[in-house]
């Protein structure tokens, strides 16, 4: 298994850093990773995201596996088939103070492919959930 993780402290409440994260359809308006979403915070549904990775764009519809208000956020997806490239995505959110938060983006990538694809795209990947967590802090922050 590979994994990435980042973090970054949000001066703003878990309740809000919670409302920008899971208000999927505004992703266009802020997110530079995540370019587009669609779909509900709820456990067991599909988001459709729109990914830009480089140059490219990349359309993926992860299953939510795990949504608890205000604190993590996680999905599992798939490119092609289960097996050959998953990506267990989370997000959570660790209040420091009332209006003060970490937030962890993590990823777990397992499957055939892995080896090949994180050697390709893994610093992409990392760079874009860098950018997606500056975005994510100046929009709560707002």
């Amino acid at each position: 298994m590979k994994e990435l993780t980042t973090e970054i402290i949000i001066n703003a409440s878990a309740k809000r850093v919670w409302q920008v994260l899971t208000n999927f359809s505004a992703y266009q308006e802020w997110n530079p990773f995540i370019v587009s979403s669609s779909g509900k915070a709820l456990k067991g549904s599909r988001l459709t995201n729109q990914m830009k990775q480089g140059d490219k764009t990349m359309t993926f519809s992860p299953k939510l596996i795990s949504v608890e208000e205000n604190r993590r956020l996680e999905w599992l997806g798939h490119l092609w088939i289960p097996g050959i490239f998953d990506g267990h995505h989370i997000f959570v959110i660790e209040e420091i103070a009332p209006q003060q938060v970490k937030l962890i983006q993590q990823e777990k990538f397992s499957g055939l492919l892995r080896g090949l694809i994180m050697k390709q795209a893994g610093e992409t990947t990392q760079a874009g959930f860098i950018a997606m967590n500056r975005a994510l802090k100046e929009r709560a922050e707002q």
